[in-house]
């Protein structure tokens, strides 16, 4: 996603615990549960009884927006009296990757470990082949769904030859309880999980992969702990092709998994 014209992913929850002591179990391997399909934004959660919490994953964008400039270019609420467009395109690799086929990849997986954790993982959006959800459609699907965490996840695009690594947002100065210490402790966990998983933090944004943010109308209209990870800079040649190959996305997903599991305790 291109710096500062963001989708916004949706809040996440009421767990206020920390994730710093807790190494949760052995993920199983993507490979073996990325079969998990994802229901649609404005379907019920599955039926089948979990005792596990709620996680929403907003994969950035979606494959049909950029034939849909007349619906994506619409203002919508972003928080802080201020207005977005509903949605935008997302970047791409030099070659030609889309962003917002690598979110959706990711997401899957994400959703397919923790699922096998027992977590209930609702998606903000039901395929890569369609338009939207809007910003704060997909901010709301993440208030109204109970979740524990959400987490929205992007890549950006940055053209500065020396842009590299990975950096997490979250909603700063806070509108609500939510947006405070939950928020920042879940975006904390997912730096941690990603830099323990051999991954770079951002060069060029934030700090120490931390880039706290007053923009982001899916974080501004938030009631849940809710952050948004940039994975890395598409426009990077050595992030690129990591972002391109299913073993890197594969990487990426169980680092954030793991970070999950570690914020939730679980």
């Amino acid at each position: 996603m291109r710096s500062r014209v963001l989708p916004v992913m949706l809040a996440g929850s009421l767990l206020l615990t920390s994730c710093t002591a807790h190494v949760p179990a052995p993920l199983p391997s993507p490979a073996a549960t990325i079969s998990a399909v994802a229901p649609s934004l404005g379907s019920p959660a599955p039926t089948v009884a979990r005792k596990g919490p709620v996680v929403v994953l907003d994969p950035g964008h979606n494959g049909g927006n950029a034939s849909h400039p007349r619906e994506i270019d619409k203002p919508v609420p972003a928080g802080r009296g201020e207005t977005k467009p509903c949605n935008t395109t997302g970047t791409a690799t030099k070659s030609g990757y889309p962003e917002h086929a690598f979110n959706w990849d990711v997401a899957q997986r994400v959703g397919a470990l923790l699922t096998a954790r027992g977590i209930l993982v609702q998606y903000t959006r039901q395929d890569d082949n369609g338009v939207g959800p809007c910003v704060d459609r997909r901010a709301a699907f993440g208030n109204d769904s109970g979740a524990a965490a959400v987490v929205a996840i992007h890549a950006d695009g940055s053209t500065s030859s020396s842009a590299h690594g990975f950096h997490v947002s979250y909603s700063d100065p806070p509108l609500n309880e939510a947006q405070g210490q939950p928020s920042v402790s879940l975006a904390e966990a997912l730096r941690d999980g990603l830099r323990q998983a051999g991954f770079a933090t951002s060069t060029y944004l934030g700090k120490n992969g931390i880039y706290p943010r007053d923009d982001l109308a899916g974080l501004n209209l938030s009631t849940r702990p809710a952050a948004l990870v940039e994975c890395g800079n598409m426009r990077n040649a050595a992030e690129a092709a990591a972002m391109s190959s299913p073993e890197g996305r594969a990487r990426y997903a169980q680092a954030l998994a793991t970070a999950i599991l570690a914020y939730l305790k679980v």
